[in-house]
């Protein structure tokens, strides 16, 4: 890979946006297409579907072998709420593969020493996620049951297609949550994609059976979604 392309990589990967590196087998040519750039006309459709199933592949573009090499941004977990449950989601993503960030302005529960090791942000998600925006590839839990902490983190999540927006509360809880986010401008057609109350149905009784919950549902989107994008 060309140092030029390469450096643009990783860029890109810093930025956590899509892309795709491709390169003509011919001769050798190679050139990086980032999420957002123009792309030419006989190539827009293959980028798109190796984008969607994430996988590399190569390809016939008007007689010749082209090879794409898709860079996705790594899953993510973004937690809004410095709870137990995070206690241990905190412990248990790491294991399955996913980084793990926890935003609460609540500086008494967000502290290093009940979060060791943790990327913790301090702060209220307004400001939070203007420095770190969400996108597809993260999956967001709000865990404060705070509507002033929680609501905001899920508009974002729903404007921002993330894979997996899961929301802790009963059903009584998510009815009142649903007129507050369409108050936000968010449609039936986003909200219906929140998962409340939050986590697969295993009976969970204790925080840490709640994170298992939450966790194994989140893997289930990301699994998911590389399934309805045609992958294996």
């Amino acid at each position: 890979m060309q140092v030029a392309l390469l450096e643009a990589l990783n860029v890109a990967r810093r930025a956590r946006r899509v892309a795709v590196a491709i390169t003509y087998l011919a001769d050798g040519r190679s050139e990086l297409v980032v999420e957002g750039q123009s792309i030419a006309v006989q190539l827009d459709e293959l980028v798109s579907t190796a984008i969607r199933s994430g996988k590399a592949a190569i390809v016939d573009v008007g007689g010749e072998p082209v090879f794409l090499n898709v860079h996705l941004p790594p899953p993510r977990i973004v937690v809004i709420g410095a709870v137990h449950i995070s206690q241990a989601l905190a412990q248990m993503a790491p294991i399955a593969g996913y980084d793990l960030t926890i935003i609460d302005p609540r500086t008494a529960y967000a502290t290093a020493e009940r979060f060791p090791g943790v990327d913790l942000v301090p702060d209220w998600p307004e400001d939070a996620l203007r420095d770190r925006p969400l996108d597809a590839y993260t999956a967001l839990a709000a865990l404060t049951h705070d509507p002033k902490i929680d609501d905001l983190a899920l508009s974002e999540a729903l404007k921002a297609g993330c894979f997996y927006v899961g929301a802790l509360g009963s059903r009584k809880t998510h009815v009142k949550r649903i007129e507050r986010l369409r108050a936000m401008g968010r449609t039936a057609e986003e909200i219906d994609r929140i998962a409340a109350p939050i986590g697969i149905d295993i009976r969970a009784a204790n925080p840490a059976e709640i994170a298992l919950a939450t966790l194994a549902e989140i893997v289930q989107a990301f699994r998911r979604r590389a399934l309805d994008a045609g992958g294996d």
